[in-house]
């Protein structure tokens, strides 16, 4: 065992887009642990819209009780994320999980949706994920539970998760796709390759410049339950916890929490279901959940 006490210890995380919102939050859930953080993001200087750079999220994360180490990346770059997974690499000496979280979103239909920003989301949704498994995979072989972990829903084929924005969805599930595909492949490596979704909205800087400010961050949960539901994957045997499709409420069932009103950013308020949420996991939930506005 490299590193850790625990047979499933996870030390080391390559987070990208870590610098806010669900990417931070794990990366705090994780600091909480003692873990070593690489915060892969662009953001190194304010943004008016968007709080947080690296740096930032580098003292919050000491703050918390982990090691950072922010690292400027644009993961549309191959040599960038080299670059990054190697400073990692020299810095704390391995990588336990890559947690692929950076991610584009363009709500457009077909003939609104211009080829700069099909562009950006394909490069940042599903090749950055594909770049940075692919950059991470060797470093992860060597861990003693080396994790894959892509922010990206279930691979459900309804059509009307691509009626209204079928770019997004294409780069959204480009990155689950990732998850099905290296799942199976790297079984011989012993890395453990699954997807987390949120079964609810969740308050985040896109959720509420894209999706409808502050009345829909009421109906939202904190990024706080994702992070939560990460940690336990993360720490479940690798070689047995692979090819998932995670719905985070369900993840926590699982592992026995039953309060999760303390993830409500308004307690008692109705939350709206995320986009891509299979229609039998609504059902299954006892979560009181709005009917689906599409």
């Amino acid at each position: 065992m490299r590193r850790g006490a625990s047979k499933n210890a996870v030390k080391t995380l390559f987070i990208t887009g870590a610098s806010r919102g669900i990417g931070l939050a794990i990366a705090l859930r994780a600091a909480r642990e003692g873990a070593n953080v690489a915060i892969v993001a662009k953001t190194t200087e304010p943004h008016p819209k968007l709080p947080g750079t690296i740096y930032t999220a580098a003292e919050e994360i000491e703050a918390a009780g982990g090691k950072a180490l922010p690292i400027a990346c644009d993961i549309r770059f191959e040599e960038q994320v080299e670059d990054a997974v190697a400073k990692t690499v020299e810095r704390f000496g391995g990588i336990d999980a890559c947690i692929n979280n950076a991610s584009a979103i363009s709500l457009t239909p077909t003939l609104e949706t211009d080829m700069k920003r099909y562009d950006l989301m394909n490069q940042i949704n599903a090749r950055g994920t594909f770049v940075c498994s692919k950059l991470t995979a060797p470093h992860l072989a060597k861990s003693s539970n080396g994790h894959i972990l892509n922010l990206a829903p279930p691979l459900d084929m309804n059509p009307r998760w691509f009626a209204r924005h079928t770019a997004y969805t294409m780069a959204k599930f480009g990155m689950s796709m990732c998850t099905l595909g290296m799942a199976e492949e790297f079984k011989p490596l012993k890395i453990g390759v699954n997807s987390l979704w949120p079964l609810t909205a969740i308050d985040t800087a896109a959720v509420r410049n894209v999706l409808g400010g502050d009345a829909m961050a009421q109906a939202s949960r904190k990024p706080e339950i994702v992070a939560d539901a990460a940690w336990a994957i993360l720490n479940r045997p690798a070689t047995s916890c692979t090819g998932n499709f995670f719905i985070d409420e369900e993840v926590l069932r699982e592992s026995g929490v039953t309060d999760f009103s303390v993830y409500a950013n308004k307690p008692g308020a109705p939350l709206v279901p995320d986009f891509f949420v299979p229609d039998e996991v609504i059902k299954r939930s006892s979560t009181p959940l709005l009917p689906l506005p599409w």
